[in-house]
């Protein structure tokens, strides 16, 4: 079968990449007798770059010019069998691609299993800066994906991945496909908590979902045979500039050497001067920040960062590059860039006890789940913090 979308880039020269014309030939699939204007609109692309698209896809035999403009067989046939869209429920896919509309009622069904699932998931380890998100950010996350183009028939991986992200994904593409066999999507997680890795397997094996966990120390580069196999990935790195920098850096090695490829960065709300470095890093790693949506994230229990933080969707340019290649030696979590230490008094004998990295227990979670010492109580009262 000919391929369109590698034809057409040969004929056009596009400064946003070839996933446009991707998103042209879909959009002609799935609206029958859409206008120039409509296609220019759906892509954010001028008229006559849209226009010139679209005269090379019919050269191509891919679309015809009939009553505006829709795909011929062969168009059809590439965009169900090579671009995964075949045996796709077109009513829920219109309805979610509606980004003024909201996707919750009707994915009512889905949001209730993932609730059942996220519920039993392990304890999250704040000495590596894990966070609990919510039921709803972890599926919005991927409604995200699919609203972006970057779900169905990609190849995605997420870097890191205690919010079950990948469950998200995979149980959003099994309600899109209600005969599983035919989407095309698969999932990886690299963690390198395997508590997570275990869980995720475990959990996608039961709900029949393609997704592959691999233990990975993002510390050491990744293995041989992982650079530019992805289309897209997502993360929420340590809320520390060294690990938002390795955690990038390690994605952009796996992903695809295309302009255009999409990263879903969750970040905590920063502080301007933070923010600056933060953004000096995307331009060093040759990154385009496409948008910032303030409050995406909700957490449990993530008082430190306000129970919520932003989703920045970056891009690839022909400039990007990963700025860590190499092992990396550095401080990379909070608790490691920030090396405190918290006083608790027992609320019931008053004894006093450390909580940090050099203290009696690690973090207040341990304090908690042991208990007092001296009397078992599980309630603390904190009365400082000392930074060593």
């Amino acid at each position: 079968m000919m391929n369109f979308i590698e034809e057409v880039k040969t004929k056009v020269r596009l400064q946003e990449g070839v996933q446009v014309i991707e998103q042209l030939l879909v959009a002609s699939y799935m609206r029958p007798g859409i206008s120039t204007k409509e296609l220019a609109r759906h892509t954010y692309l001028p008229v006559p770059v849209t226009a010139a698209i679209k005269k090379e896809l019919i050269k191509t035999g891919a679309l015809i010019q009939e009553r505006g403009v829709r795909c011929t067989s062969a168009g059809k046939a590439y965009v169900e069998h090579e671009l995964g869209y075949g045996g796709i429920d077109l009513d829920l896919y219109q309805k979610l691609m509606a980004e003024e509309t909201d996707w919750r009622p009707e994915l009512s069904d889905v949001l209730a299993r993932l609730t059942e699932i996220l519920e039993q998931r392990p304890q999250v380890d704040v000495q590596i800066d894990q966070s609990q998100c919510t039921v709803e950010t972890s599926l919005r996350r991927a409604v995200l994906c699919l609203r972006e183009h970057s779900l169905i028939g990609k190849n995605i991986l997420c870097v890191g991945d205690d919010d079950l992200v990948s469950i998200s994904l995979g149980l959003l593409l099994k309600r899109l496909f209600p005969n599983a066999k035919d989407q095309r999507a698969a999932i990886t997680v690299m963690d390198i908590d395997e508590r997570f890795l275990r869980y995720i397997q475990v959990a996608a094996a039961k709900e029949g979902l393609a997704v592959t966990c691999r233990h990975i120390d993002l510390r050491r580069p990744l293995p041989e045979g992982w650079s530019g196999q992805y289309d897209c990935f997502f993360t929420d790195p340590p809320y520390t500039l060294q690990g938002l920098t390795l955690f990038l850096s390690r994605g952009i090695s796996a992903l695809k050497h295309e302009k255009g490829c999409p990263i879903f960065l969750s970040f905590a709300h920063k502080s301007p001067d933070f923010t600056w470095s933060m953004q000096r890093e995307f331009v060093r790693m040759g990154l385009s920040v496409k948008q910032a949506l303030l409050h995406f994230n909700q957490y449990i229990g993530a008082q430190m960062i306000g129970n919520s933080g932003q989703m920045i969707v970056l891009t690839t340019t022909e400039f990007t590059e990963p700025h860590i290649t190499d092992s990396f030696e550095e401080e990379l979590y909070t608790g490691e860039v920030r090396r405190t230490v918290r006083t608790y008094r027992c609320i019931q004998c008053q004894g006093e006890l450390q909580v940090g990295v050099q203290g009696d227990y690690s973090t207040i979670e341990d304090l908690k789940k042991q208990g007092c010492p001296v009397c078992a109580n599980l309630t603390f009262t904190r009365l400082a913090k000392k930074t060593i």
